[in-house]
């Protein structure tokens, strides 16, 4: 589960600048012309544990370290990695993997399915980062060297959580000779991927830089970069310009101002492509005015989804539904309508409006967010045009969760807004943590307490283990309930908005590991600078 920390965001002050040697690995030397470099808005790494590491660490760990599987956005269908190929038992509860033979970690030890099984188990037990994803876990059994059988103590889609973007990692426990987690603090790593890191410089401009593993199973033939440099570029516009000039091969994240004013330079190509994260307005069930359903359809229908969209210009396309597009549960039936004339009705009706009385909600979201800013704007335009008086908050986040969180109802706000996405590519995770009723309040922002949803709910990890296409029409049918009872209208998903150089060829945007580049499927055009 994620919810955007906006505060993860803003730059990074680092106190001290420092390198860290990882070992011997073997490297391939970085040839002109090879070096891929990825201008980030903030420092990469904060955290070096492949078991723990949860936010921006993942740009670097997921070239340095692989899952079992991967997640392939533009099929759709779950993919090799380190397994090859892999079985389910029809009731969902045991999962039999084929690890690919003759792979070694960086540290010379052959990752087997002894190797992968401690990895896990390690994760499984440390219990930070994304951890829990392996919640339905009872044992994992090494069969023979490449044989790993999971057995779960109930149903779950475990090719898809192990094709995780975060704690899914398969890495050598035996790497230290003393603590494990003190080591890889150090900046030393023990993957199988296709990079190893050549320099790390905390707070340096140019942070990190990976070099190519001589070893890597996926092996070097061909056009490839043997060298990554992570630079941290805070401001959009300067980043630009660096692209412009080839100092930078990819810039992250650019607004649709900075990205228009490239689209005309030959030497880059400017890509929009939708991500799996999405803004919700979370509506009070609990307590307060939108306890009365017919306010909270009110409140929907009365959002202009079209014209905050507009307001975005590109950075949002408008929502169908829960679900983004590419997730198992999406449809394009299910995008919210605008019709304000209904909404009035639907307040007169429950005694307000011109002829009853006055509404006011309260709102809250994180601060430091212009494009929030602007949501919130029009917001406030559109419910004052049926005659709700919209007060908004701008918190930080930990203020916001505390006061969504308070154990007071009366505290607590009538409209939620924030972002979610998922740690790995199912829909479970909006699902289980934004609708399932939880006492005490996590995410449940809407604090819905219905029962029978929570029994829907619980079947949707066994159906997407044994039956994809049940899964789809159960989260589908979720969906409806959630729009019909008007619980969380979706106000758009995010667009992933980013440039590189020309001579770069290959690159796909993978939702499914948002803002990460996999720099090894990559090939540069001969004499790229």
């Amino acid at each position: 589960m994620r919810a955007r920390f906006l505060t993860f965001l803003a730059a990074i002050v680092a106190t001290a600048a420092l390198s860290a040697c990882t070992g011997t690995p073997p490297k391939v030397s970085a040839a002109a012309g090879s070096t891929f470099t990825y201008a980030n808005g903030v420092e990469v790494m904060s955290s070096w544990d492949p078991a723990t590491g949860a936010s921006n660490e993942v740009l670097a760990l997921s070239n340095i370290y692989e899952q079992l599987t991967r997640y392939d956005s533009e099929s759709g269908d779950v993919v090799p990695l380190l397994a090859t190929s892999w079985t389910t038992s029809k009731d969902g509860l045991t999962w039999t993997f084929s690890l690919r033979r003759g792979v070694k970690f960086t540290t010379g030890r052959p990752m087997t399915a002894e190797a992968a099984k401690a990895a896990i188990d390690r994760t499984i037990e440390l219990g930070g980062g994304a951890a829990y994803e392996w919640g339905a876990v009872k044992d994992i059994q090494a069969k023979d060297e490449s044989t790993l059988i999971f057995h779960l103590s109930y149903a779950a889609p475990l090719d898809l959580i192990a094709s995780s973007a975060y704690s899914a990692y398969i890495y050598d426990v035996q790497a230290a000779e003393g603590d494990l987690a003190e080591w890889f603090e150090k900046g030393n790593t023990a993957g199988t991927g296709p990079y190893v890191v050549d320099q790390w410089q905390k707070g340096q401009e140019k942070e990190l830089t990976l070099t190519a593993n001589a070893d890597y199973w996926g092996g070097w033939d061909g056009e490839h970069y043997k060298q990554v440099v992570f630079r941290t570029v805070p401001q959009e516009t300067t980043a630009a310009q660096l692209l412009q000039s080839g100092q930078v091969t990819f810039v992250q994240r650019l607004s649709s101002a900075t990205l228009n004013s490239l689209a005309s330079d030959p030497n880059v190509v400017t890509t929009q492509t939708s991500s799996f994260e999405n803004l919700l307005a979370m509506l009070n069930t609990a307590s307060g005015p939108l306890t009365e359903v017919d306010v909270r359809r009110a409140v929907a229908k009365a959002i202009d989804y079209d014209g905050i969209v507009a307001a975005m210009q590109g950075q949002m396309t408008k929502a169908d539904g829960v679900v983004p597009a590419g997730l198992l549960g999406h449809s394009a039936e299910l995008s919210p309508e605008t019709d304000v004339a209904a909404a009035r009705e639907l307040l007169t009706r429950a005694g307000y409006g011109d002829a009853g009385k006055g509404l006011t909600l309260t709102l809250t979201y994180a601060s430091g967010s212009p494009e929030l800013e602007t949501v919130v704007t029009l917001l406030k335009s559109n419910l004052a045009q049926v005659g709700i008086d919209l007060k908004a908050r701008a918190l930080s986040w930990e203020t916001q969760w505390a006061v969504g969180k308070s154990e007071d109802p009366g505290q607590r706000q009538d409209i939620f807004l924030f972002y979610w996405y998922p740690d790995y590519a199912d829909p479970i995770s909006w699902f289980i943590n934004l609708y399932r009723s939880a006492n005490p309040v996590a995410f449940n922002l809407s604090y819905l307490n219905d029962p029978a949803i929570d029994q829907r709910i619980d079947q949707l990890s066994k159906l997407t283990a044994t039956d994809r296409h049940a899964a789809e029409v159960a989260y589908v049918d979720l969906q409806r309930f959630v729009a019909d009872k008007a619980v969380s209208p979706v106000l758009g998903v995010l667009n992933n908005q980013r440039a590189y150089l020309a001579g770069v060829h290959g690159y796909v945007d993978n939702p499914a590991y948002s803002n990460v580049v996999f720099f090894h499927e990559l090939k540069p055009a001969v004499g790229q600078p």
